[in-house]
């Protein structure tokens, strides 16, 4: 298989809207293209998943160990011919750490001999631009741009002053997108809208692959793919809560990476999913019940209305373990304060409660290390992921935390969450344990 990185300086240049066209376009001329994410991520794989009709996926080079990216590029590699793999924030963009292990896009290109599709937003300037290719050419020799796009371009005239003044840079321009073609997509407080909620979401893709098939040199991308340097690994990130898994899965709960699910099931578990939203309880028969993170606090009122499902996670709860991500976490504690500050009961399990309407940004990687044996392991086992979220605690609670946090530069952020009897939450998302898996 081969493999280009898009990437850019910064965040907001247009990453997402040039991967999509791509993959769309791509897709729709026969390519058998798979997507990634670098970083973590759980609203693009699904954009990714749409256009391509394959998985998505996530890498992150701080939260996964190498052993678990390997394998999951080499899954990657049976049936594509080609890899497209999404950066995050400015392709070198991480945190301080040994060389590798930084999060950034950056890493793996150069582990995995990953070339880059660079995207420039150009507007606002001309020559500059040049400088800046320049600047991304040379900064790492591990990382090498294999060819350019131009974003936000103003004329055919401001096109060929940027172009002429990278001509001797020898990296080849391979699209230039006007400032008024690329359609938008919505967006909330999380990102973009679901993929699942999007209310067109063929016509869009449609739109964005017209827009590839305009204004970039699909053939000249396909030329500068490269073919990955692939390494043996072990896919298994995070050992199954239950032999059968009862999953929240709708538009409140959503956020639950692939190839957590995958290591689950090749560990021989069952995920049987069930609808809060819906009013549906955890199904009969499982002996785990996982509620993810998502958007509770844009269903509050039907989650708080939903008795069905409140009574039966109630009564599995009294037997057997139930866990809550972020949102799911939300969900088991008291109550849910929503936008407009109208407050909401939630199941009760655990004793915080949480407001959407004080909100504060939480943001970054994270190191778990368990304060007592529960679902997820014995106590003191670490595991890596991150926080992001708005919401915030508007009441504590009395319940044992459930993790000491660390930063992702070794930080003490102090203990999180909760953990009551057979149930246990916090806002920390997991991606992988931190060395071989059991």
């Amino acid at each position: 298989m081969r493999g280009l990185v898009i990437a850019a300086p910064r965040s907001g240049a247009g990453k997402t809207t040039v991967t999509l066209g791509l993959l769309a376009a791509l897709a729709a001329r026969g390519v058998a293209v798979r997507a990634a994410k670098i970083g973590p991520d759980y609203i693009d794989t699904g954009f990714h998943a749409a256009a391509t009709g394959r998985p998505g996926m996530n890498l992150d080079s701080w939260a996964m160990p190498e052993a678990l990216r390997d394998a999951l590029l080499a899954e990657a590699a049976h049936g594509a011919d080609l890899l497209l793999a999404e950066g995050a924030m400015g392709l070198f963009d991480g945190i301080p750490g040994p060389e590798g292990q930084r999060g950034s896009a950056a890493d793996l290109c150069a582990r995995h001999g990953l070339p880059v599709l660079l995207l420039l937003d150009v507007g606002g300037q001309a020559q500059t631009a040049a400088a800046m290719l320049r600047g991304f050419a040379t900064h790492d020799p591990a990382v090498r741009i294999a060819g350019v796009v131009l974003n936000r371009l103003g004329s055919p005239r401001h096109r060929r002053l940027v172009e002429e003044a990278m001509a001797p840079l020898g990296i080849p321009v391979l699209g230039g997108i006007p400032k008024d073609a690329p359609p938008a997509l919505p967006e909330r407080h999380l990102g973009l809208v679901q993929a699942e909620e999007h209310p067109a979401l063929a016509e869009a893709l449609s739109r964005l692959a017209a827009m590839a098939e305009a204004h970039l040199d699909l053939e000249g991308i396909l030329a500068a793919a490269a073919p990955l340097r692939l390494h043996p690994g072990r896919a298994v990130a995070l050992r199954p809560p239950g032999q059968r898994i009862a999953l929240a899965r709708d538009a409140a709960f959503s956020f639950v990476y692939g190839h957590v699910l995958a290591g689950w099931r090749a560990a021989g578990a069952e995920v049987v999913p069930f609808s809060p939203l819906a009013d549906e309880a955890p199904p009969p028969g499982c002996d785990a019940c996982w509620l993810p993170g998502g958007y509770p606090e844009l269903h509050a009122a039907r989650l708080s209305a939903a008795t069905r499902f409140r009574a039966g996670l109630t009564a599995f709860a009294a037997t057997r373990p139930v866990h809550g991500e972020c949102g799911g976490y939300m969900v088991l504690g008291q109550a849910l304060t929503d936008a407009a500050g109208q407050t909401h009961a939630m199941a009760g399990l655990l004793g915080h409660s949480t407001s959407f309407a004080t909100r504060r940004l939480h943001l970054g990687y994270r190191r778990a290390r368990l304060l007592a044996d529960g679902v997820l392991g014995a106590a003191g086992r670490h595991l890596r992921g991150h926080e992001f979220h708005y919401a915030t605690e508007a009441n504590p609670g009395t319940d044992a935390p459930f993790a000491a946090l660390q930063d992702g530069e070794g930080r003490d952020l102090g203990p999180a969450g909760g953990r009551r009897g057979h149930v246990s939450g916090s806002f920390f998302h997991m991606i992988a344990e931190e060395g071989p898996a059991p």
